[in-house]
């Protein structure tokens, strides 16, 4: 079986590509950082691979807001070759400040994918400052989503300023028809945040955290299962220990964020 190999961006103040790395290659990936200029150069090509992931960070330092530089810098040098890339079936993930990149080139929510039109925006925080907390999230079973394929709930952290997901209700109302609202922020046990903070950190509009578009196959979240990769990432992780010793079960060493890059890998098995 040929391997799966998956292309992580690098460069320009992205600053998440050495867990998302590690966490593809848990999942089962060839896995190879590749700086956005050697793309734009043709150094390398997305030719090679069938996942691509624009990971966290702050791309030129979010100057003009979050992930608008590296969106034009990728949809006027690379319009073709992404679109290309989604046409023959590869995968796009966007986590965070990717999230943010996806959405403003208009990959997402993808209604008209070639025409790679902008219709929805992640903006600030609705408590106007930067947070770093971990979140509880609930998924959409009837999603086309491959990432969340398998999961009905899950807890990672979330590190943003620009995070509030929101749109017009005309495209909310499609992006509901068509499932293509993959992640929400719960409060616990699994009920909706309702757009209460803490369970919702931004105060995204009907609790978004990851949107997809109609294939599936194009995902942006804006927490970061890469940075649950291991039992330890937890805060709660010496509780959950505990728990496990005194029912006799036994404790993952992953963490469960890596099962959404092992479904990224699983979707070309």
């Amino acid at each position: 079986m040929s391997p799966v190999k998956a292309l992580v961006l690098t460069g320009f103040g992205l600053n998440c590509d050495l867990e998302t790395s590690y966490a593809l290659e848990k999942g089962g990936a060839v896995v190879e950082r590749v700086h956005l200029n050697s793309l734009i150069e043709r150094e390398r090509t997305l030719a090679d691979f069938q996942i691509f992931v624009v990971g966290g960070g702050f791309s030129w330092g979010d100057d003009h807001g979050a992930g608008v530089i590296m969106a034009m810098r990728l949809k006027h040098r690379m319009k073709e070759d992404i679109l290309e890339f989604v046409g023959r079936g590869g995968i796009v993930i966007g986590i965070c400040n990717g999230f943010q990149v996806l959405v403003n080139i208009g990959l997402l929510p993808g209604f008209e994918p070639s025409e790679m039109k902008r219709q929805v925006a992640l903006i600030n925080n609705d408590c106007g400052t930067f947070l770093d907390r971990w979140v509880h999230l609930v998924a959409n079973t009837e999603s086309p989503c491959v990432l969340s394929r398998g999961i009905t709930g899950i807890d990672l952290p979330v590190r943003h300023g620009e995070g509030k997901f929101y749109t017009e209700p005309e495209v909310l109302q499609r992006l509901e028809a068509g499932h293509q609202v993959f992640l929400r922020y719960a409060a616990p046990g699994g009920k909706p945040a309702r757009g209460e903070f803490p369970a919702n950190p931004n105060g995204s509009i009907a609790d978004i955290a990851g949107i997809c578009d109609p294939t599936g196959r194009i995902a942006g979240l804006m927490p970061h299962p890469e940075a649950y990769n291991h039992w330890t990432n937890h805060p709660d992780w010496t509780l959950r220990k505990e728990e496990c010793l005194r029912q006799g079960s036994a404790f993952p060493e992953e963490g469960s964020g890596i099962q959404l890059f092992r479904n990224a890998v699983e979707y070309f098995r």
